[in-house]
């Protein structure tokens, strides 16, 4: 697959089918916890980055088949809002696919624009990030391409409540040292009334990010912030649950590229992997020893063990065609 990936198994999500829609690691941010490493294409310009007929196709090809899914779910390596022709993909999966539900990730610095907010307003869950509030914050955390700020994301997504009625979950990304701070939760706080969010998700680094000295927030200070943040319904994000199933048409050679397509977009641990592509744990270990001796991964040891990533040798295209 081109342009879907997974289903993985989304810590926030259940089982979904993610759909990439922009070249790897075109966003209108550079954010120091990425796990997909350094944004390579800054810019906030909307463009049809990849055919949005071909991906409709995908789509139907893949979809015809009624798979089990919780979610179809617009992610990747970049800001999917990025792409010109998101709405007519959406509209498509409504149209022919009602049964599955749309959701979209998003950094939300694109919602200032009004072609933008009517393009997804279709879509059944929409995860914007609001990571600071304070520019200052926002700069050192998200590294805006020129032209955004926090406040015009701010108002972006007040702009769009008002517009949207689906559910609205608001991502707020911990960076210790940065944003967690009684200051900066405040600045936070004060611009949830206009954001009005149908919950928060509280998120901390749980791979490696692009800045490797950070660090992750303890379940105890993630507490303590979601006890600032007023009378929201406030969710912690945390690790998914095991996957039940898999598609028993995939075979060998569709679990092989089901894993490499997985540590393309992100490093993963031996008990990630197992998680999201519902395998056990030495049919992991396995296939990670083969790509290992090919040179299509590599392995890393960093805190919280061993993440395995694609390869010098791993399958070509990734840094420009493709990311969950």
């Amino acid at each position: 697959m081109k342009y879907l990936f997974g289903p993985v198994n989304s810590r926030r999500l259940g089982i979904s089918l993610g759909i990439d829609i922009v070249p790897f690691k075109t966003c209108s941010l550079n954010c120091v916890y990425c796990e997909c490493g350094a944004t390579t294409r800054l810019t906030a310009e909307p463009a049809e980055y990849v055919p949005t007929r071909e991906v409709i196709a995908e789509l139907d090809a893949y979809l015809s088949t009624r798979p089990a899914l919780d979610s179809v779910t617009f992610s990747g390596c970049g800001e999917p809002t990025l792409h010109s022709g998101i709405g007519e993909i959406i509209s498509f999966l409504k149209a022919a696919y009602p049964e599955y539900r749309v959701v979209i990730l998003t950094n939300g610095t694109l919602l200032s624009r009004a072609d933008v907010r009517e393009s997804i307003l279709c879509a059944d869950i929409v995860v914007p990030s609001l990571d600071a509030a304070g520019e200052d914050a926002f700069e050192k955390i998200n590294g805006p391409a020129p032209g955004i700020s926090a406040a015009g994301v701010i108002e972006g997504l007040a702009a769009f409540r008002k517009e949207y009625s689906g559910k609205l979950f608001l991502e707020i990304f911990i960076v210790p040292g940065i944003n967690d701070g009684r200051d900066e939760i405040e600045k936070i706080v004060q611009a949830l009334p206009r954001i009005r969010p149908d919950r928060i998700q509280l998120n901390t680094l749980d791979r490696p990010g692009t800045d490797r000295g950070l660090r992750p927030t303890s379940r105890g200070e993630l507490e303590g912030i979601a006890s600032l943040l007023g009378g929201y319904e406030v969710e912690i994000v945390s690790a998914p649950r095991a996957q039940e199933t898999r598609r028993a048409d995939e075979g060998s050679a569709g679990t092989r590229e089901r894993l490499l397509a997985t540590l393309g977009r992100r490093p993963s641990t031996v008990e990630d992997l197992t998680t999201a592509l519902g395998l056990e744990r030495g049919e992991i270990e396995e296939m990670l020893r083969g790509l290992l001796d090919e040179g299509l991964a590599r392995r890393e040891r960093l805190v919280r063990g061993d993440f395995y990533s694609l390869g010098d040798n791993g399958p070509e295209g990734r840094h420009d065609d493709e990311k969950h």
